[in-house]
């Protein structure tokens, strides 16, 4: 099948690579349970018992278990939608301190989240287990539902972290690593003069009246023993 070229640069272009990154992925599917959460119980969560016309929440009559649910999945929802806007900057972030900085805080928020949507989850369930079973006529799907998908949220935000703490080691710059031979002392060895050397050749003729002294002279005929020289390292 023949793919047209419109099509086939709209697949290579850099919106449709972003979102098929895995970390794309996540947090929109971490930003759209948080959207269930928070909106079933803000919608349904709130209702009027049979012989009252007051609101209650419907985990239990516990009003803490719903402003909390609502205010976690409310925040993690805005959480998301501000990391995707960063994310898609990311390629133009030049600053690598900056960069680390970011990536640092993804994994701290999204530890931090599990936490708080593992707290959530068990705290919903039992305040649901502990409801009366026809206390409330309507709220009940709701409320399964921000149980059900507080609990998928942790393991979004696991995916999350560990997506994050493989940025860190990826990006992570290696630090400045000296040489072994930096700073060193390099030991030469001065070789002893050859006897082809001008030194040890001695002068004939008539007139070199110095030719006795320097034939028997014990520093021109004995050759010098090898040295170690210390040479500073430049």
């Amino acid at each position: 099948m023949h793919i047209p070229e419109s099509l086939q640069d709209l697949a290579d272009s850099e919106a449709v690579q972003f979102l098929k990154r895995p970390k794309t992925i996540t947090r929109i599917f971490a930003g759209v349970f948080s959207l269930i959460v928070f909106s079933s119980l803000l919608t349904d969560g709130y209702q009027n018992k049979t012989e009252s016309s007051k609101l209650h929440c419907v985990l239990n009559g516990n009003n803490v278990a719903c402003s909390f649910t609502v205010g976690a999945g409310l925040l993690a929802f805005f959480s998301c939608l501000t990391f995707l806007a960063l994310d898609a900057h990311e390629s133009r972030i030049g600053s690598t301190r900056f960069k680390t900085a970011f990536q640092l805080l993804d994994f701290i928020l999204a530890v931090l989240w599990i936490g708080i949507w593992f707290v959530g989850f068990c705290f919903l369930a039992n305040q649901w287990q502990h409801s009366p079973p026809k206390g409330f006529l309507l709220g009940s799907s709701s409320a399964k539902a921000a149980i059900t998908f507080a609990f998928f949220s942790i393991f979004t935000w696991i995916f999350q972290a560990y997506l994050a703490l493989q940025d860190l080691r990826n990006d992570t710059p290696v630090p400045y690593k000296r040489s072994l031979d930096e700073g060193g002392v390099v030991l030469t060895t001065l070789s002893p003069p050859s006897a082809t050397s001008p030194v040890n050749t001695p002068t004939t003729g008539p007139n070199n009246l110095s030719y006795a002294g320097s034939a028997s002279s014990p520093y021109l005929t004995t050759p010098k023993a090898p040295r170690l020289a210390m040479m500073p390292d430049n």
